[in-house]
């Protein structure tokens, strides 16, 4: 079984917390200790490093008392040692600072809160199956037979021979001598009156034979770690948001929290700005598709994110045709992996690419930084890569001129778009659809990307590239809503199956073909219209499926849940043509849906009505922190300020319509252009004052039109200024 064939998520990880700082994380209880026999331990180069944790003084567990969650990497876990012998209350406070990077590291502190010194044993056994990530979702992770746990002076080596994998663990402990033995570290301690005892213990992974250190050193302050340093840095370049809407307020600040620690930095290439994971604990690593959606939403915050994932996209283009990974020359890959079962190092990692959708969505968001003011040598350096992408599109998509997909052996995918289970393609009365697919919302990807060609070959005043990228997209757009439209539904069919026919399953799909602009515009009030009928809006948010389907199932994975993601594209999309009152509700039941999970928005959560349960219900395999999510409440707002820029046409779009109620809203140092603007909306949340805007500059106050009509000329370009 190889990594990619694993659909939907694996079994419940229960009331446990994680930790992640790019591609390392750590999920365990919510005491601190890490048990064996399901999916809780330390992940690194998705390897787990450890399997078992587990704090122990004087042979019995620590009582909890409380979990004190700090940044994404760091939580307190605080707890109390069994009273002593003729006491009837414990005086003994046990504190647990983790800091997870690269590794593991644990400031470990027992507190004496008595008039008397405590003499006690700690002890902390420690499991490795250095398993691999798709093993322990899978529940295939096994011990593996040659695992060293080899006793070293100041703690313990944990290694599996045949797979080059592990860990070295050292107490940082002057005063304390540590006993080690295979899976034990142990301490005979006395802790003084009033006074305090501490230790400091890494977990430094080993990968490939090669030991690289946690990324908390004990040399110097943890202020100066790595980690601590890129967060800050990542906050203090990050807009400062005020606003009247609490629930808005602490989801746009959980959001940076959470952006901020998914990044990826590449080793390789250290100039690079970095690339995001998608989301813990499955799926921390580089996915096309999450990656470039991702990076899309949060422009407003942070177009670092997107030059980057462009970047690593573009070196990882396929260049060959492999059936296995379904790599083909031009095509954008879907998930990297590091793990034992991709067989390679971690410093090349193992592609796989099978999605239909991270192709044209990377020309999409070229397309889109452009938009913003990107630099020209950027957009020299990676127009070859979105010309590939365009050329794969033509050469692979279908003789039909739409963009299909089927996996090329029995270990792809079955459904490549981003409803990727087994299930997630389906008509209405529930039959799976059968490969080739085409889907709706990967047309709508298709329509967009060659209009974003379009207007890099209007820029440099190539007639010949633009005429070419607008008869394509025209053709797209005429064969999309001949071929997908379902007149006696109203709405379109989520795909077409092999033999042509259309999967008339109602889904979101259509939300995102109005967010690209691909959906003919005297149909798009009946799609919204169908978006937001109770069958599909639940009062949080747009389902997947609607309920009057044969497939629905509320706590499915992609048949009738609620995802983020989707909801902020469709709330784009809505807004696009016009339905404000619409994108409004949804907004506002997104971010009710956030405030109702402490501000932060998982990776999708049930489809049950909210007049059913006064409160969302939580999916319980979803991922969290998830990147889509996460960026979803950045994407919120900029629909609901109506932003779109223009820079290279020397146009600002901004035209606010807040809900009633918002109160007044300041954005500060938002980048555009190279420069910082501040836009202020005043109360009545319909205008917008910007201040700093760069030269050469105009702001239209006013919302970009839809330009439905075909594509005789390039979207608002004709009419706009010429730069």
């Amino acid at each position: 079984m190889n990594a990619w064939t694993f659909e939907g998520q694996p079994g419940a990880l229960g009331d446990t917390v994680t930790l992640v700082e790019g591609s390392s994380f750590c999920v365990c209880a919510r005491s601190g200790d890490i048990l064996p026999g399901d999916a809780q331990g330390v992940y690194h180069s998705d390897t787990r490093l450890l399997s078992r944790w587990e704090l122990r003084v004087d042979d019995a567990p620590v009582e909890t008392l409380a979990l004190i969650p700090a940044e994404p990497y760091h939580s307190t876990f605080l707890g109390r040692a069994h009273p002593r012998p003729g006491r009837v209350e414990s005086t003994l406070l046990v504190v647990r600072d983790r800091y997870v990077g690269g590794g593991l590291r644990e400031d470990l502190r027992l507190r004496n809160l008595s008039e008397e010194p405590i003499g006690c044993t700690v002890a902390i056994y420690v499991g490795s199956d250095v398993a691999d990530l798709f093993e322990v979702k899978a529940g295939r992770a096994r011990h593996v037979a040659d695992v060293e746990m080899a006793p070293e002076e100041t703690g313990l080596r944990v290694f599996a021979a045949s797979r080059s994998r592990g860990a070295r663990i050292v107490v940082e402990s002057p005063d304390t001598p540590v006993t080690a033995a295979p899976g034990l570290l142990c301490f005979r301690i006395v802790v003084p009156a009033r006074g305090e005892w501490r230790t400091t213990i890494l977990v430094n992974p080993v990968i490939e034979g090669e030991e690289s250190s946690a990324w908390f050193p004990v040399d110097h302050a943890l202020e100066h770690a790595k980690p601590v340093r890129r967060l800050a840095d990542w906050t203090r370049r990050s807009p400062v948001v005020r606003t009247g809407h609490s629930g808005l307020a602490k989801a746009l600040h959980r959001s940076r929290e959470d952006l901020g620690s998914l990044r990826l930095f590449d080793p390789d290439h250290p100039e690079d700005p970095p690339a995001i994971a998608a989301g813990a604990p499955w799926f921390m690593t580089l996915f096309g598709r999450d990656a470039l959606l991702t990076s899309w939403m949060v422009l407003p915050l942070d177009q670092s994110l997107a030059l980057g994932t462009l970047r690593r996209l573009a070196r990882l283009q396929g260049t060959k045709s492999d059936p296995l990974t379904e790599e083909e020359p031009g095509k954008i890959m879907h998930e990297l992996r590091f793990g034992v079962e991709s067989g390679v190092s971690p410093h090349g990692g193992h592609a796989y690419y099978g999605s239909v959708d991270a192709t044209p969505l990377f020309v999409m968001l070229l397309g889109e930084l452009r938009c913003w003011g990107l630099h020209e040598g950027a957009a020299e350096e990676l127009l070859p890569h979105a010309d590939a992408a365009l050329d794969w599109i033509e050469q692979y998509g279908g003789p039909d001129g739409l963009l299909w997909y089927q996996r090329k052996t029995d270990q792809g995918l079955i459904n490549q778009g981003w409803k990727d289970s087994f299930d997630g393609i389906n008509f209405a009365d529930g039959t799976l659809a059968r490969t080739p697919i085409a889907l709706a919302e990967v047309q709508g990807y298709v329509y967009a990307a060659y209009l974003a060609r379009a207007h890099f070959a209007n820029n440099v005043a190539d007639a010949e590239t633009e005429r070419r990228c607008l008869t394509r997209a025209t053709a797209i757009r005429k064969a999309f809503n001949e071929r997908f439209w379902l007149p006696d539904k109203g709405y379109y069919a989520m795909g077409l199956d092999g033999a042509g026919r259309p999967i008339d399953g109602f889904g979101s799909n259509m939300g995102h073909c109005l967010w690209t602009g691909i959906v003919d515009e005297e149909r798009a009030t009946a799609v919204a219209a169908h978006l937001m009928s109770p069958e599909m809006f639940t009062g949080y948010g747009v389902r997947t499926l609607a309920t009057s389907m044969g497939a629905y199932n509320p706590m499915s994975y992609h048949n009738g849940s609620v995802w983020p993601h989707d909801n902020a594209i469709v709330a784009a999309g809505l807004m696009r043509y016009g339905f404000v009152e619409e994108a409004q509700r949804l907004a506002l039941g997104l971010l009710d849906a956030a405030r109702a999970f402490g501000g932060r928005l998982p990776e999708l959560f049930c489809g049950f009505d909210r007049a059913e349960f006064p409160q969302p219900i939580p999916f319980p395999t979803s991922c969290s922190p998830q990147a889509w999510a996460a960026a979803a409440p950045v994407h919120l707002l900029r629909c609901l300020l109506r932003m779109d820029p223009w820079v290279p046409y020397g146009q600002l779009w901004i035209a606010p319509t807040l809900p009633h109620g918002f109160g007044e809203l300041r954005i500060k140092d938002l980048p555009v252009a190279g420069a910082r603007i501040t836009i202020d909306v005043p109360a009545d949340g319909r205008s917008a004052i910007v201040s700093d805007l760069p030269d050469g500059i105009e702001l239209v106050t006013e919302p970009r039109p839809a330009i439905t009509n075909a594509c005789e000329r390039l979207p608002c370009a004709r009419s706009l200024k010429r730069p």
